[in-house]
């Protein structure tokens, strides 16, 4: 079918929309997710400026100090400052968050959007998902972390692989969902090829769930870079993260029991945000 199919009330509905998700991050519970997750994204891009010290500068005689003029966070057991090295462990959760979750987010949609096409390509890639969920995430971090070594590549990785399964049933839900829909019957009733009502119908309505998807699955990303460093799975010292730092401050709680307040704040900040901005879109999805 021709593009000319195309009527103004549909791209007037395609805009409306478009328009709609963005609102639902202008006001109430999206507002409040952006300010703290667009705080904390800031905080870690302008470390190298904000930073009072190098991430890795030792201050002798300055093992384990509380906060203090000097180390606004207090010192960690060597005597680095541990407001510059949260400042640069936020960098490791952004590549995580913008990185690693929408490339698993993407190859994931267009696994399940390939599994519509098809029948017995559809049996392949739910077998392939059904691998991947066999193993879970600590076991397929171990895995990894065996094959080539802890690091934020191996991080990126199996944040990548645990959400290729999660978007993908999910895109392959919602196409097979709409394009039962009763507009979807009525555009090929009236000859409109398949690909169009792909473009027209059939993905324009799928990015809801997806939109919403991604806002949580980064949530979960964060949780899973400090999971995998807590255990030495991710970033090895003296590379700072989140994880990482949260990690030593347990291990320093009784000499220093302020050590992990700093990063373990910056976390539960940034989730917040995050889970604030997912329950702004999934509300707005249910008002639709």
């Amino acid at each position: 079918m021709s593009t000319t199919m195309e009527s103004a009330p549909d791209a007037t509905k395609t805009a409306t929309d478009r328009l709609g998700r963005w609102a639902a991050l202008r006001r109430g519970r999206g507002l409040a997710g952006v300010v703290l997750v667009g705080v904390v994204a800031l905080a870690g891009l302008a470390a190298p400026w904000l930073a009072p010290y190098a991430p890795d500068e030792q201050f002798a005689g300055a093992a384990l100090l509380g906060p203090s003029g000097e180390h606004l966070l207090g010192t960690d057991s060597v005597g680095r400052d541990i407001l510059s090295r949260t400042l640069y462990g936020i960098r490791i959760d952004l590549v995580v968050i913008f990185l690693a979750v929408p490339a698993g987010a993407v190859i994931g949609s267009l696994l399940g959007l390939a599994a519509t096409r098809d029948g017995r390509i559809d049996t392949v890639i739910q077998r392939a998902f059904d691998l991947i969920l066999a193993f879970p995430t600590i076991v397929l971090a171990i895995a990894l972390t065996m094959v080539i070594g802890p690091g934020v590549w191996t991080i990126a990785t199996v944040i990548v692989l645990a959400e290729i399964p999660v978007f993908g049933r999910l895109t392959r839900t919602s196409v097979l969902t709409v394009r039962q829909a009763p507009y979807v019957e009525a555009a090929r009733t009236l000859g409109a090829d398949e690909g169009w009502i792909l473009r027209r119908h059939v993905l324009p309505n799928c990015l809801e769930p997806l939109t919403v998807q991604l806002a949580l699955a980064m949530s979960v990303g964060v949780f899973i870079e400090g999971a995998m460093s807590f255990l030495g799975l991710g970033i090895t010292p003296p590379t700072p993260s989140l994880g990482s730092l949260i990690k030593e401050g347990t291990q320093n709680a009784y000499h220093s029991p302020f050590f992990a307040v700093g990063p373990l704040a910056v976390v539960v900040v940034l989730v917040l945000g995050l889970l604030l901005i997912s329950q702004a879109l999934a509300a707005r999805s249910r008002l639709r």
